[in-house]
């Protein structure tokens, strides 16, 4: 390729990111669909600014997802790891050899012979971890139940990439001749295969453990911030080279190093110097993807090509949702899960490769299922869109087989919609302080847990007037609105404020924007959820930096009311930025000067009663 081709190609492929991605965010969809639709419109099929390179644009990219797996390596103490194992082990290992066999039995009837069904069970029961860890990391439910039951059947599907390796050459009936060339070993005996094997994971292991340390150590010495970034890409290279070199997965050894250094001192740095490569070696990855799907084939077949993909994703829904429910996941839970990886993933490419070089797949079987893993992959934000939308909605309003509750309270002056993580402690101090509340919400599950813990809490939507009414909204001063759905928030309140226009509403909100929407709408008391708190480890500070307590606690309540007096005159021109942006500089301009003026002046009217050591909070 010459110089001018590859930089007309960087240049393609790097504006295709940079306007896929905002723009696809924008619309809800997420950066991974951008990317993936950026890719079908300047592929060969439509557009055609790329074409035959794809497939070396795809190996090239296909690093992304190696810095990405040591990067999670690296957030993986091996203590976090180990206690992972039942999941990793039992789920993950289950959904592999169940949807394997589901898939593989299904095709078995679809007249395939055993030996090839058994390849494609195995290729189509992977997932990809790519795009299932980018878009829960957007979502930002990586960290829940879900989303690490998620990470750990992904998990385990890049360990079992191994096997598969090992297991595909004993059940075909005749080998390619290219197939190994990647590989040292590819002609050695299989227990020496099996010894070569398990010396370079050990080596990986020992050296991350007793050398990698004291080098990183000796580069971070010289104070060269390149050197260190470039040791750091040294060591995901090397090792990636190591793996294929004995023809095992790179994902899987990259992910051993991140897990041995996750206890580094330089874990820190490492994410920060190796996170940009990452992303933008993983928009290359998916804009190839994009590319890559053969739409000729699509048209020549179309019928075949998506029901495939309908009965793939269908099959790996039907078996996930099974398991999770299984390993007693909730059902919201259960349904983030099954939507999450109900796609195919980018090592059944590599693993489609290896099968066509053994003979186990013909060349029409194999440009088949590319097409079908390339479809299903870019369908996969579509999916978890899709249950983000429609299932988790239909999960929290109970769906249609729970009747609210029947609220036998009466005489309770305050209704609080919403006993999450907010309305509980709203609901605790009104308790504490003898005022009667009538609790509402509208998760079935939570209800339950939380009826376990001796709270009375009723289910039913407080956006409906009849449970308003019901709990008693007629006779009540005040409603506290305090679920965690803005859209929700914006139904209660107005609802409340046609049917009962006599209430005191207090409502949750979310940040600035949506105080604005509150404020609009008429409800004087507006809380943002974050802002006090946020007050109260200002004042904190300013005690810790040697403010007189006293001083600190003034300048706390200053700033409080002087912000939410600023909120209420900004939501006045909630749709004029150029205002708001005037209003900010005008407002801390304010602000800073009140603050400022016992500062230089010196002039603090002192209350020693603040004096004391501690001040107490809850």
């Amino acid at each position: 390729m010459h110089l001018e081709d590859f930089l007309l190609g960087a240049f393609v492929y790097l504006t295709a990111a940079v306007v896929a991605a905002p723009l696809a965010t924008r619309l809800g969809l997420g950066s991974v669909l951008g990317y993936l639709i950026a890719g079908i419109i300047i592929g060969p099929s439509i557009i055609g600014l790329v074409g035959r390179e794809g497939q070396d644009v795809m190996h090239f990219a296909e690093f992304g997802v190696i810095v990405m797996l040591f990067l999670v390596g690296l957030e993986l103490q091996p203590s976090k790891l180990w206690a992972l194992r039942k999941p990793i082990l039992g789920l993950g290992g289950l959904q592999v050899t169940v949807t394997a066999l589901v898939i593989g039995l299904a095709a078995v009837m679809l007249g395939v012979t055993w030996q090839s069904a058994t390849a494609i069970g195995l290729i189509l029961a992977m997932s990809s971890t790519a795009i299932v860890l980018q878009s829960l990391n957007e979502r930002g439910i990586l960290k829940t139940s879900a989303g690490q039951s998620s990470f750990s059947v992904l998990l385990f599907q890049d360990i079992a990439v191994i096997p598969i390796f090992a297991l595909l050459p004993l059940i075909a009936t005749s080998h390619g001749g290219d197939t190994h060339s990647a590989s040292l070993i590819a002609d050695l005996p299989g227990w020496a295969q099996g010894v070569i094997v398990l010396a370079a994971v050990s080596i990986i292991i020992l050296a991350g453990r007793y050398l990698m340390r004291p080098l990183f150590r000796l580069v971070a010495s010289s104070g060269i911030r390149e050197i260190f970034v470039a040791f750091a890409l040294l060591i995901v290279v090397g090792i990636t080279l190591m793996m294929q070199f004995v023809g095992l997965s790179a994902a899987l050894g990259t992910f051993l190093a991140g897990v041995v250094l996750a206890e580094s001192e330089y874990r820190h740095e490492l994410e920060m110097d190796l996170d940009p490569f990452k992303g933008l070696l993983l928009a290359v990855f998916f804009i190839a993807v994009g590319a890559g799907i053969d739409f000729s084939l699509l048209a020549g077949q179309p019928g075949t090509i998506f029901g495939l993909v309908l009965g793939l994703v269908a099959i790996k829904l039907g078996v996930l949702y099974a398991l999770a429910r299984l390993f007693r996941m909730n059902a919201p839970d259960s349904s983030r899960f099954s939507f999450a990886l109900a796609q195919g993933g980018e090592f059944a490419f590599v693993l489609i490769t290896f099968a066509a070089g053994l003979g186990l797949l013909a060349v029409a079987q194999s440009g088949v299922l590319v097409a079908v893993v390339a479809i299903s992959m870019a369908l996969a934000p579509l999916l978890m869109i899709f249950d983000d939308k429609v299932m988790q909605k239909r999960f929290a309003s109970g769906g249609k087989g729970r009747e609210p509750d029947v609220i036998d309270d009466s005489g309770a002056r305050v209704i609080i919609a919403g006993h999450g993580r907010y309305g509980m402690t709203v609901n605790r101090m009104l308790g504490a302080s003898g005022i009667k509340a009538v609790v509402l919400d509208h998760d079935a599950e939570q209800i339950d847990v939380l009826r376990r813990f001796g709270y009375k809490v009723y289910y039913g939507d407080a956006s409906r007037p009849d449970l308003l009414e019901a709990a008693g909204a007629g006779d009540a001063q005040a409603l506290v609105v305090a679920v965690d759905d803005r859209e929700k928030i914006n139904e209660i309140i107005d609802t409340a404020k046609s049917h009962f226009p006599h209430l005191k509403l207090f409502a949750r909100a979310f940040d600035r924007v949506h105080a604005y929407e509150l404020l609009n709408k008429g409800v004087e008391h507006v809380h943002r959820e974050v802002f006090a708190s946020s007050v109260d480890m200002g004042e904190d500070v300013l005690q810790a930096m040697g403010r007189h307590p006293f001083e600190a606690h003034r300048a706390a309540r200053t700033f409080k009311g002087h912000d939410e007096k600023l909120v209420r005159i900004a939501a006045a021109h909630a749709d004029d930025d150029e205002k708001l942006v005037d209003l900010a500089r005008k407002g801390r301009a304010e602000i800073e000067n009140v603050l400022g003026v016992d500062v230089r002046t010196g002039e603090l009217p002192l209350d020693h009663a603040w004096e004391a050591p501690d001040k107490t909070r809850e």
